[in-house]
């Protein structure tokens, strides 16, 4: 009996998460409305229509960003560059691209164009090789947001959907952040200080549910900080620029 409580109380902790993403600093920006992203000596503030950047010792803001957007969402820097999903939301149809921005001349163009792929992409990866996006639904329609893979030539290899323990706590929201940490896919939603981790499956097409993690971030788009190895979002009421670490 006593084995059996043991394992039942494993199998508590297992599910509530034992992570507490804890806040190290705060830089205020006017632009962060939608994401955060972070690259060597600067800090990204992304809105849905602008990004502002940041020098990262003084909190100055240098630049911001040139050509039209609509709705940009999370960023991810790679090979030196910004790349943002970026959508028409709430027009419809949807309609979808990712964006890259040069740090150098602030300027935005088109990387992607995923026309009407269904749903609004909200966060773009790179892991092993291949491109990882997520396309977001809301309302009564969240529970069809999915996860895709494609190679380099964008190509579909696979696509996941959320589990409902993830689903059910959104509301009529949707997820507006994602990344990759090792194994594991930390996911955001639209305005909760909270992260779900989740893995690929072993079998089937719904991502696993592994837990949920406090986070000083109040939802939207986060990424990994390359500098302090932790990670980098916003607070949306303060327009802040949020800086986090494992506690």
């Amino acid at each position: 009996m006593l084995l059996i409580l043991c394992l039942i109380a494993s199998c508590v902790r297992a599910q509530s998460g034992d992570v507490t993403w804890r806040q190290t600093r705060a830089i205020a920006a006017p632009e962060a409305h939608q994401a955060a992203a972070a690259h060597d000596g600067h800090v990204y503030a992304i809105a849905s229509r602008v990004i502002g950047k940041y020098e990262r010792q003084t909190g100055k803001r240098l630049a911001l960003s040139k050509g039209a957007a609509k709705h940009l969402n999370s960023g991810l820097f790679w090979n030196g560059r910004l790349y943002c999903a970026h959508s028409n939301y709430p027009t419809k149809p949807e309609r979808s691209q990712i964006m890259v921005l040069d740090p150098e001349t602030m300027k935005l163009s088109v990387f992607k164009d995923f026309e009407d792929s269904g749903g609004s992409l909200t966060w773009v990866l790179r892991r092993d090789g291949h491109w990882w996006c997520n396309f977001a639904f809301y309302g009564d329609d969240n529970h069809r947001t999915y996860l895709v893979k494609y190679d380099d030539r964008w190509r579909e290899l696979a696509r996941w959907t959320y589990p409902q323990s993830v689903i059910r706590q959104l509301r009529k929201y949707s997820l507006s952040g994602g990344l990759w940490l090792g194994e594991d896919l930390l996911v955001s939603g639209h305005d909760d200080p909270v992260l779900f981790r989740l893995r690929l499956p072993r079998q089937g097409r719904i991502l696993e549910y592994v837990d949920k993690q406090s986070a000083p971030f109040s939802g939207q788009g986060i990424a990994i900080d390359p500098v302090t190895n932790g990670l980098i979002g916003i607070h949306r009421a303060r327009r802040q620029i949020i800086f986090a670490k494992r506690k």
